[in-house]
């Protein structure tokens, strides 16, 4: 995967990480008791009863090698992470001693104080030399490391067969077929959204704009406004209606698509175990979501999530443990088994995607080229804010043009970084 490489970036990830408090090895209490209760924080994903099993899998192991440790796992929604761990990190008695986080909190958790380092036991594991380069480097702050990588994650375009091959169409192989595809679907099948789209779907936007050259530090270029077009455009009547679709999210564009209610959606890795549970399953197919130029594929977002021990826990050795064992090459097998999570490790990546055909269409869009926000501390405000989503449903609901609401937003990531 390439991670792209600009001097503002670089700029920004030597700014961030100089500032980044220093952390100590243990506790910011000091105490590192063998028994207790753990408390650990997972996300919320759709249709998670296959990820609870693999989790409750892996702390029954970890609760037997542990005498008079228990551990509760309680599953939080993605999108008011932000306000749940911000509250964790200032209140350290009703912390949890482990969180999930996605791989763009990295920078911003680290500067706030709330990740433990835990560089000397990462470097200790054996099974993390077999961690892929891009994943190990989303758990790194100015050369230490915060967490284990949990899964990776990137999105295709996911389409019906059964629909495609009633309407005699083809997988669209341009962003310009994609959106001529998604009315021609919605023209036959009113009752149905074309391709859905979510105005609070950052990361499916994103491909868009970097498709068309844009870059998030650059929102008010000219290739940064065509990419914003070409997405909002995506929402109208026609396709998606605005009234309907400006407040989705990713997690509400997939389960339309499991539900039957809609001819393609941009969904990951991550989303294959959901839509195979939903009504869609067995009438369906995945590509890479293609570019701007015919064959081409689109820059999909590199993300990810990690398992992070918090700087306050009193349990610290314990939660390394379990951190280890939670990102561990046989819970990720069986993560990927139950929810089609893509593994951080090499080797095992190899092995599943040699398993599970359903897996090819993610690894070519992986090699194709990736894309990641700015690695900034910054970057959490601008996420938790939700500086993109506003600026998308400004243009969709019509209440600014693509070229002031791109203008707003630059202003506001710039300042943040």
């Amino acid at each position: 995967m390439k991670l792209p490489v600009r001097l503002v970036l670089l700029l920004t990830v030597l700014a961030a990480t100089a500032c980044a408090p220093g952390t100590s090895g243990g506790s910011s209490s000091g105490a590192d008791e063998k028994t207790g209760t753990l408390r650990v924080w997972l996300f919320q994903e759709v249709g998670n009863e296959p990820k609870e099993k693999v989790v409750d899998a892996a702390v029954a192991g970890f609760e037997k090698a542990h005498d008079g440790v228990d551990v509760t796992v309680e599953y939080i929604p993605v999108e008011t992470r932000a306000q749940r761990v911000k509250a964790a990190f200032n209140d350290p008695a009703s912390a949890p001693d482990l969180i999930e986080y996605g791989n763009t909190d990295t920078a911003g958790y680290v500067a706030d104080g709330g990740l433990a380092d835990v560089t000397a036991e990462f470097g200790a594991w054996d099974e993390a030399r077999d961690t892929d380069p891009t994943a190990r480097r989303s758990v790194t702050v100015d050369g230490k490391v915060y967490g284990a990588p949990f899964f990776v994650g990137v999105r295709a375009l996911y389409y019906r067969t059964d629909l495609f091959e009633e309407l005699d169409l083809e997988p669209p192989r341009s962003l310009a077929e994609l959106a001529a595809t998604a009315r021609k679907i919605r023209a036959a099948e009113p009752g149905l959204y074309g391709l859905a789209v979510g105005g609070a779907y950052t990361y499916g936007a994103l491909p868009f704009l970097w498709a068309h050259g844009g870059e998030l530090t650059h929102l008010d270029s000219a290739a940064s406004r065509a990419g914003i077009e070409a997405y909002t455009d995506l929402f109208g009547d026609d396709n998606c209606p605005a009234a309907k679709c400006a407040g989705m999210g990713g997690n509400d564009t997939v389960t339309a698509f499991a539900a039957g209610k809609a001819g393609m959606a941009i969904g990951g890795d991550f989303s294959h175990a959901a839509v195979e549970a939903g009504a869609v399953q067995g009438k369906y197919a995945v590509v890479p979501l293609p570019g701007v130029e015919p064959g081409s594929v689109a820059p999909a977002f590199a993300g990810g999530n990690n398992i992070g021990v918090l700087r306050s826990t009193s349990h610290r050795t314990l939660a390394v443990d379990l951190m280890k064992r939670l990102a561990s090459k046989a819970t990720q097998r069986e993560l990927f088994d139950a929810m089609g999570f893509l593994p951080t490790f090499t080797d095992v990546r190899g092995e599943a995607a040699r398993a599970e055909p359903f897996v090819k269409p993610f690894v070519e869009t992986l090699e194709a080229g990736t894309e990641f926000v700015p690695v900034s501390a910054g970057w959490a405000r601008i996420d938790s804010s939700a500086v993109l989503p506003t600026m998308f449903q400004e243009v969709v609901s019509g209440k600014k043009g693509v070229a002031a609401a791109a203008g707003d937003a630059a202003a506001k990531i710039g300042s943040a970084l």
